[in-house]
């Protein structure tokens, strides 16, 4: 931490782009992984509630906690906070957001961070697993999982309680151990639909009529474009010593030849109809599929960062890039250029592919990454590395 202590404090606007949490995760594990201590001002400036709300302050918490760092103006409402980072250590790490806050936003904080730490790490996330505007439990065990194998690291997500909207109380238990370098990713090459499977649940005293409501609403929905497959989304009964509270929710995947997994998904709550439920969830996933792309919205921009720290060329067609994805390319290049001064540099350029309408992405360029990486519109990210030391510190290397 001293050497952190005696560099310049990188600035960050939390009210641009996005204007949300992300921009915290993403500066927040930069900082971690550059030893780069960082000032955020007007976090979630965007958002109708801004500041600090619990899952946030957990997060920060938790990686302040992970590197032994020093965290200022941590407390809920904050619209600025300070963060000093020290050097990264394995073990039990606990954050408990005492909310519905999501555990898989809590997971993209801290999985970056404990990739390169001392030792074997596990995560103690408390929180909702099945929670709005984040990826649900299901979905980060199924997609972002096989998505992580492809860059070299593995990690086990044991799922001990299931937590819902308003109350959370859910747990999941993160095992990973750490890795020399990642490998780049090649996910160019989207197939042909081969499955399409999902579950439809219910937890608490919600009738299992629901999610056989929401089930067979989202076949329909998909059998309307996609009639040659056989369709299995099954209906479950959260158990009660599995689940704390009321909730329900679906989540399709689809399967392709080349092994790509694409999602769509949508969580019920007290006034919607069961059949909307399904049905958003199938018009989700068939949007995903219709753009043509390796991956779908939500991943876009949880990549960013490993494809940033992969020590080769990586690259993944897209659908439209998302604003998420947008601003976690930007920091990244606001960060590490700053993080420059370890003396090596590369850039990234963002750009719209030709062949797409003309809705255009701003030019980008980021340095002091690992390499030079190309997003177009629909289209393509390519993430040129080489082995400079210049994302990671050096005492990670």
């Amino acid at each position: 931490m001293d050497g952190a202590r005696g560099r310049d404090r990188a600035e960050v606007d939390g009210g641009i782009m996005e204007g949300g949490g992300q921009i915290l995760r993403v500066s927040t594990a930069l900082s971690c992984l550059l030893g780069l201590p960082l000032r955020v001002r007007k976090i979630r400036a965007g958002r109708s509630q801004p500041g600090l709300r619990p899952q946030h302050l957990s997060g920060l918490e938790m990686i302040r906690d992970l590197c032994e760092g020093q965290l200022e103006g941590g407390e809920i409402g904050s619209t600025e906070i300070t963060f000093t980072p020290g050097k990264i250590k394995g073990g039990t790490h606990i954050a408990d957001t005492k909310t519905a806050g999501s555990v898989c936003l809590l997971m993209q904080v801290a999985m970056p961070c404990v990739l390169f730490a001392a030792s074997p790490s596990e995560l103690r996330l408390k929180g909702g697993t099945n929670a709005e505007m984040a990826p649900q439990i299901d979905y980060t065990v199924m997609v972002f999982k096989s998505i992580a194998e492809k860059f070299n690291f593995m990690f086990d997500c044991d799922i001990k309680k299931r937590g819902y909207y308003p109350q959370g109380g859910g747990e999941v238990i993160v095992r990973m151990s750490p890795v020399k370098q990642l490998s780049p990713i090649n996910l160019t090459e989207r197939g042909t639909v081969t499955k399409i499977y999902g579950r439809a649940f219910v937890a608490g005293v919600l009738p299992i009529k629901l999610a056989k409501e929401m089930s067979s609403a989202a076949v329909r929905c998909i059998r309307k474009e996609i009639r040659d497959l056989y369709i299995n989304i099954q209906p479950v009964q959260e158990p009660d010593n599995q689940a704390f509270g009321n909730g329900s929710g679906i989540i399709i995947f689809a399967e392709t030849s080349t092994g790509c997994l694409l999602a769509g998904s949508s969580l019920g709550k007290r006034g919607k109809n069961s059949d909307k439920v399904g049905i958003e969830a199938a018009e989700m996933l068939l949007k995903n599929l219709k753009h043509g792309g390796a991956v779908d919205d939500y991943l876009q921009d949880q990549l960013i960062i490993f494809m940033a720290l992969a020590n080769g060329v990586s690259r993944i067609k897209s659908g439209p890039i998302t604003l998420h994805t947008q601003t976690a390319i930007h920091f990244a290049e606001q960060l590490t250029k700053v993080g420059r001064m370890h003396g090596q540099s590369s850039a990234v350029h963002l750009q719209p592919s030709s062949s797409l309408h003309s809705c255009l992405t701003p030019r980008a360029s980021m340095r002091g990454c690992r390499g030079s990486c190309q997003y177009m519109r629909s289209h393509r990210m390519s993430l040129n590395s080489q082995r400079f030391p210049c994302l990671l510190r050096p005492n990670l290397l």
